[in-house]
Protein backbone atom coordinates (compact mmCIF):
# COMPACT_ATOMS: atom_id res chain seq x y z
CA UNK A 1 0.00 0.00 0.00
CA UNK A 2 1.44 3.52 -1.09
CA UNK A 3 2.47 5.07 2.13
CA UNK A 4 1.27 8.82 2.78
CA UNK A 5 1.16 11.09 5.97
CA UNK A 6 -2.45 10.91 5.27
CA UNK A 7 -2.90 8.37 7.63
CA UNK A 8 -3.22 9.40 11.37
CA UNK A 9 -2.97 7.37 14.18
CA UNK A 10 -4.73 10.35 15.78
CA UNK A 11 -8.89 10.66 15.93
CA UNK A 12 -9.96 13.47 13.97
CA UNK A 13 -9.66 16.79 15.66
CA UNK A 14 -12.06 19.66 16.45
CA UNK A 15 -9.83 22.49 15.55
CA UNK A 16 -11.55 25.29 14.05
CA UNK A 17 -10.62 26.23 10.48
CA UNK A 18 -12.23 29.62 8.92
CA UNK A 19 -14.58 28.63 6.18
CA UNK A 20 -15.30 31.03 3.05
CA UNK A 21 -17.17 29.70 0.53
CA UNK A 22 -14.62 28.95 -2.01
CA UNK A 23 -13.40 26.71 0.54
CA UNK A 24 -16.39 25.19 1.49
CA UNK A 25 -16.78 23.94 -1.80
CA UNK A 26 -13.42 22.93 -2.00
CA UNK A 27 -14.07 20.83 1.03
CA UNK A 28 -17.08 19.60 -0.08
CA UNK A 29 -15.93 18.41 -3.89
CA UNK A 30 -12.96 16.48 -1.88
CA UNK A 31 -15.37 14.65 0.12
CA UNK A 32 -17.50 14.08 -2.84
CA UNK A 33 -14.40 12.54 -4.58
CA UNK A 34 -13.61 10.29 -1.74
CA UNK A 35 -16.54 8.60 -1.37
CA UNK A 36 -15.88 7.56 -4.81
CA UNK A 37 -12.49 6.62 -3.74
CA UNK A 38 -12.78 4.88 -0.76
CA UNK A 39 -15.83 2.88 -2.39
CA UNK A 40 -13.75 1.91 -5.85
CA UNK A 41 -9.99 0.87 -3.74
CA UNK A 42 -11.19 0.27 -0.08
CA UNK A 43 -10.26 2.49 2.79
CA UNK A 44 -6.96 1.15 3.29
CA UNK A 45 -6.07 1.31 -0.23
CA UNK A 46 -6.94 5.10 -1.12
CA UNK A 47 -4.54 7.73 -0.64
CA UNK A 48 -4.39 11.00 -0.76
CA UNK A 49 -2.98 11.65 -3.99
CA UNK A 50 -5.76 9.63 -5.65
CA UNK A 51 -8.86 11.75 -3.85
CA UNK A 52 -6.98 14.75 -5.14
CA UNK A 53 -6.53 13.36 -8.89
CA UNK A 54 -10.33 12.46 -8.47
CA UNK A 55 -11.42 15.92 -7.25
CA UNK A 56 -9.40 18.24 -9.41
CA UNK A 57 -7.40 19.53 -6.55
CA UNK A 58 -3.76 19.42 -5.33
CA UNK A 59 -1.89 18.13 -2.05
CA UNK A 60 -2.19 21.36 -0.54
CA UNK A 61 -5.67 21.45 -1.10
CA UNK A 62 -6.63 18.55 0.72
CA UNK A 63 -4.19 19.31 3.65
CA UNK A 64 -5.52 22.97 4.13
CA UNK A 65 -8.94 21.29 4.76
CA UNK A 66 -7.94 17.83 6.61
CA UNK A 67 -4.96 17.04 9.02
CA UNK A 68 -5.87 13.18 7.16
CA UNK A 69 -7.89 10.17 5.87
CA UNK A 70 -9.26 9.39 9.18
CA UNK A 71 -10.35 13.47 9.76
CA UNK A 72 -11.78 13.22 6.22
CA UNK A 73 -14.14 9.87 7.10
CA UNK A 74 -14.84 11.20 10.29
CA UNK A 75 -16.12 14.58 8.01
CA UNK A 76 -17.81 12.61 5.62
CA UNK A 77 -19.19 10.43 8.99
CA UNK A 78 -20.81 13.59 10.60
CA UNK A 79 -22.09 14.97 7.10
CA UNK A 80 -24.15 11.50 5.98
CA UNK A 81 -25.31 11.40 10.05
CA UNK A 82 -26.99 14.87 10.02
CA UNK A 83 -28.13 14.67 6.97
CA UNK A 84 -29.86 10.94 7.86
CA UNK A 85 -31.00 12.01 11.16
CA UNK A 86 -32.68 15.21 9.58
CA UNK A 87 -34.91 13.14 7.25
CA UNK A 88 -35.96 10.66 10.36
CA UNK A 89 -36.72 13.86 12.23
CA UNK A 90 -39.28 15.09 9.63
CA UNK A 91 -40.37 11.72 9.14
CA UNK A 92 -41.43 11.07 12.51
CA UNK A 93 -42.98 14.58 12.81
CA UNK A 94 -44.77 13.83 9.23
CA UNK A 95 -48.61 13.67 9.69
CA UNK A 96 -48.40 12.63 5.66
CA UNK A 97 -49.65 9.47 6.44
CA UNK A 98 -53.45 8.63 8.06
CA UNK A 99 -53.72 6.49 11.02
CA UNK A 100 -57.10 7.03 11.60
CA UNK A 101 -58.90 3.74 11.61
CA UNK A 102 -55.72 1.42 11.87
CA UNK A 103 -55.40 -0.44 14.31
CA UNK A 104 -52.55 -0.48 16.84
CA UNK A 105 -49.86 -3.11 15.47
CA UNK A 106 -51.12 -1.58 11.80
CA UNK A 107 -50.32 1.90 13.27
CA UNK A 108 -46.55 0.85 14.08
CA UNK A 109 -46.10 -1.00 11.03
CA UNK A 110 -46.96 2.05 9.28
CA UNK A 111 -45.16 4.45 11.02
CA UNK A 112 -42.12 2.28 11.23
CA UNK A 113 -42.46 2.10 7.13
CA UNK A 114 -42.51 5.41 6.91
CA UNK A 115 -39.16 6.03 8.93
CA UNK A 116 -37.14 3.30 7.21
CA UNK A 117 -38.64 4.43 3.71
CA UNK A 118 -35.85 8.09 4.50
CA UNK A 119 -33.04 6.00 6.16
CA UNK A 120 -31.16 4.93 2.96
CA UNK A 121 -29.66 1.90 2.21
CA UNK A 122 -26.73 2.75 0.07
CA UNK A 123 -24.05 0.24 -0.92
CA UNK A 124 -21.01 2.98 -1.24
CA UNK A 125 -21.47 4.08 2.08
CA UNK A 126 -21.55 0.39 3.86
CA UNK A 127 -18.33 -0.96 2.12
CA UNK A 128 -16.14 2.73 2.93
CA UNK A 129 -17.83 2.42 6.70
CA UNK A 130 -17.55 -1.42 7.54
CA UNK A 131 -14.05 -0.77 6.18
CA UNK A 132 -12.90 2.26 8.36
CA UNK A 133 -14.69 0.23 11.27
CA UNK A 134 -12.44 -2.39 10.81
CA UNK A 135 -9.43 0.12 10.41
CA UNK A 136 -10.47 2.11 13.92
CA UNK A 137 -10.68 -1.29 15.61
CA UNK A 138 -7.22 -2.15 15.20
CA UNK A 139 -6.73 1.78 16.54
CA UNK A 140 -7.67 2.87 20.24
CA UNK A 141 -7.79 6.24 19.97
CA UNK A 142 -9.61 5.75 16.53
CA UNK A 143 -11.71 3.85 18.30
CA UNK A 144 -12.38 5.54 21.17
CA UNK A 145 -13.77 8.79 18.67
CA UNK A 146 -16.10 6.26 16.79
CA UNK A 147 -17.48 5.07 20.31
CA UNK A 148 -18.05 8.78 20.63
CA UNK A 149 -19.68 9.71 17.59
CA UNK A 150 -22.33 6.20 17.87
CA UNK A 151 -23.23 7.64 21.26
CA UNK A 152 -23.88 11.05 19.94
CA UNK A 153 -26.35 9.06 17.32
CA UNK A 154 -28.09 7.71 19.97
CA UNK A 155 -28.60 10.92 22.39
CA UNK A 156 -29.82 12.28 18.88
CA UNK A 157 -32.22 9.41 17.50
CA UNK A 158 -33.83 8.34 21.26
CA UNK A 159 -35.51 12.06 21.82
CA UNK A 160 -36.53 11.43 17.97
CA UNK A 161 -37.77 7.86 18.30
CA UNK A 162 -40.42 8.97 21.71
CA UNK A 163 -41.63 11.29 19.34
CA UNK A 164 -43.12 9.38 16.52
CA UNK A 165 -44.02 6.68 18.97
CA UNK A 166 -46.38 9.34 20.81
CA UNK A 167 -48.05 9.99 17.48
CA UNK A 168 -48.44 6.10 17.46
CA UNK A 169 -50.13 5.89 20.71
CA UNK A 170 -46.94 3.89 22.30
CA UNK A 171 -43.74 5.01 24.78
CA UNK A 172 -40.56 3.15 25.51
CA UNK A 173 -40.73 0.35 28.19
CA UNK A 174 -37.23 0.44 30.16
CA UNK A 175 -34.25 2.48 29.14
CA UNK A 176 -35.06 4.42 25.52
CA UNK A 177 -30.94 3.87 25.04
CA UNK A 178 -31.32 0.12 24.85
CA UNK A 179 -34.04 0.09 22.24
CA UNK A 180 -31.66 3.03 20.10
CA UNK A 181 -28.93 0.35 20.44
CA UNK A 182 -30.81 -2.58 19.30
CA UNK A 183 -32.67 -0.61 16.22
CA UNK A 184 -28.81 0.66 14.96
CA UNK A 185 -27.55 -3.33 14.93
CA UNK A 186 -30.62 -3.88 13.19
CA UNK A 187 -30.12 -1.61 10.42
CA UNK A 188 -26.79 -2.65 10.29
CA UNK A 189 -27.67 -6.57 9.85
CA UNK A 190 -30.63 -6.21 7.64
CA UNK A 191 -28.68 -3.60 5.34
CA UNK A 192 -26.19 -6.55 4.88
CA UNK A 193 -29.15 -8.61 3.60
CA UNK A 194 -30.41 -5.70 1.65
CA UNK A 195 -27.24 -5.63 -0.06
CA UNK A 196 -26.50 -9.14 -0.69
CA UNK A 197 -29.68 -9.94 -2.45
CA UNK A 198 -29.69 -6.41 -4.47
CA UNK A 199 -32.06 -5.11 -2.19
CA UNK A 200 -34.97 -7.35 -3.60
CA UNK A 201 -38.22 -6.67 -2.32
CA UNK A 202 -38.49 -9.13 0.26
CA UNK A 203 -35.36 -8.46 1.71
CA UNK A 204 -37.03 -5.16 2.10
CA UNK A 205 -39.96 -6.32 3.69
CA UNK A 206 -38.59 -8.87 6.20
CA UNK A 207 -36.66 -5.43 7.09
CA UNK A 208 -39.76 -3.35 7.84
CA UNK A 209 -40.99 -6.46 9.89
CA UNK A 210 -38.06 -6.63 12.07
CA UNK A 211 -37.81 -3.23 13.11
CA UNK A 212 -41.93 -3.42 13.76
CA UNK A 213 -41.42 -6.41 15.90
CA UNK A 214 -38.43 -5.07 17.59
CA UNK A 215 -39.66 -1.37 18.43
CA UNK A 216 -43.51 -3.86 19.70
CA UNK A 217 -40.79 -5.58 21.69
CA UNK A 218 -39.44 -2.23 23.66
CA UNK A 219 -42.86 -0.51 23.89
CA UNK A 220 -46.21 -0.22 24.95
CA UNK A 221 -49.56 0.96 24.61
CA UNK A 222 -49.75 5.06 25.96
CA UNK A 223 -51.75 5.09 29.10
CA UNK A 224 -55.00 6.73 28.40
CA UNK A 225 -54.79 10.52 30.13
CA UNK A 226 -56.73 10.28 33.63
CA UNK A 227 -60.06 11.93 33.81
CA UNK A 228 -59.94 15.12 36.54
CA UNK A 229 -62.39 13.32 39.51
CA UNK A 230 -64.52 15.57 41.79
CA UNK A 231 -62.57 15.49 45.33
CA UNK A 232 -65.24 15.49 46.75
CA UNK A 233 -64.85 18.45 48.93
CA UNK A 234 -68.01 20.72 50.65
CA UNK A 235 -68.23 23.94 50.59
CA UNK A 236 -69.40 26.31 53.04
CA UNK A 237 -73.23 25.88 52.17
CA UNK A 238 -72.75 22.13 52.30
CA UNK A 239 -71.81 21.70 55.49
CA UNK A 240 -74.68 21.20 58.03
CA UNK A 241 -74.21 22.08 61.87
Amino acid sequence: MPTSPARSSEPATDTPRRVTKRRGQTRQRLLDAAVEVFAENGFGRSTVEQICERGGYTRGAFYSNFASLDEMFFAMWEQRSSAMLAHIRQAADSSSIDLSGLSPAEKLRAGTALVLDVVPVDDQWYRINAEFTAHALRNPSLKKALAAREHTILDTIVPILETALHRLGRRIDGDPRVLGRALVALHDGTSVQCLIEDENAAARELRVELFTRVVAAYTEPTPPTPTPTHTGKRGPRDRTG
